[in-house]
């Protein structure tokens, strides 16, 4: 049975873990914020990109682009969109839940994130490509990464390219998605809009015109569409992350304050029993004495 002294060491040493994940807490909140606004920021410029293109696929034959071409897949990229570090919860787990469902036979992997890198090691798939971003990408250092999907696809490497990447939804949710990037199958308008103007047959930018052409402006934009796509779902990445090691360092500075008042009540009853004993036995012995 635990003494005094052990439980003194206990509650010192998780004091100070606790210390480190209060730290670790706020650490996180500070990026959370910025981190959910940026993700947050891009959301209407993205649905508005999205009406343009489904005027344009309107007014286009879409089945013309390479990057619309549906291919049989034989084989298939898998883009993964990971952290680079620990300690936010479940949410690597559930993105790898999700890469693990690909068949390793049929598929390779370009990774960013150093737990993606490990995660595609481990489990001994074919890695083509691992790109290196900072904490808050620019949009122009996340381009390579579109590119080169983009490249494996036009020259036929691959027939499919796919995301799995965590969706951010709120500070306490976030959904681990898997959104399939190229071929781009068709572009919709959400079901609000789509609704207001009698479902899908309406052109949603009526009274524009597309200059030189509309077939011009498809091709020219498609590509931009797709690195716009791939630097969204990072932003998305990084604002759920952030926003999962907040909660997860909450949790656990939680959880060790709660311990630390467990210890403190355990270590005042053992004190308050020694005391006890101790009266007892100068009792006992003065009794003794006096006999």
């Amino acid at each position: 049975m635990a003494n005094t002294q052990d439980i003194r060491r206990r509650i010192k040493s998780i004091r100070n873990t606790a210390q480190i994940t209060k730290a670790m807490q706020m650490v996180a909140a500070s990026k959370m914020r910025k981190a959910q606004q940026h993700a947050l920021a891009g959301r209407p410029y993205a649905a508005l990109m999205n009406r343009v293109f489904v005027s344009l696929q309107k007014r286009t034959d879409p089945r013309l682009h390479p990057l619309l071409a549906v291919r049989p897949v034989k084989k298939e990229l898998v883009l993964i969109i990971s952290t680079d570090k620990g300690l936010c919860g479940a949410l690597n787990t559930n993105l790898f839940r999700e890469a693990s469902n690909f068949d390793p036979e049929k598929t390779v992997f370009v990774v960013t994130g150093k737990k993606a890198r490990q995660f595609v090691a481990r489990t001994k798939r074919e890695l083509l490509a691992d790109f290196e971003l900072k904490d808050s990408p620019s949009f122009v250092e996340t381009k390579p990464i579109s590119r080169f999907c983009m490249e494996k696809f036009l020259r036929r490497e691959v027939d499919k390219v796919s995301v799995p990447y965590t969706h951010f939804v709120n500070t306490i949710s976030q959904r681990t998605l898997v959104q399939t990037l190229l071929p781009i199958s068709s572009f919709d308008l959400p079901k609000s809009e789509a609704g207001e103007s009698g479902g899908q047959a309406l052109d949603p930018m009526v009274g524009y015109i597309f200059e030189p052409s509309a077939e011009v402006v498809l091709d020219s934009m498609l590509p931009y569409y797709i690195s716009y796509q791939v630097f969204q779902m990072i932003l998305d990445a990084r604002a759920s992350e952030h926003s999962a090691r907040m909660v997860a360092m909450k949790n656990a500075t939680d959880n060790a304050n709660q311990f630390i008042k467990d210890l403190t009540l355990e270590y005042n009853k053992m004190r308050q029993a020694g005391i006890t004993t101790e009266l007892l036995e100068i009792a006992t012995a003065q009794m003794a004495l006096s006999g």
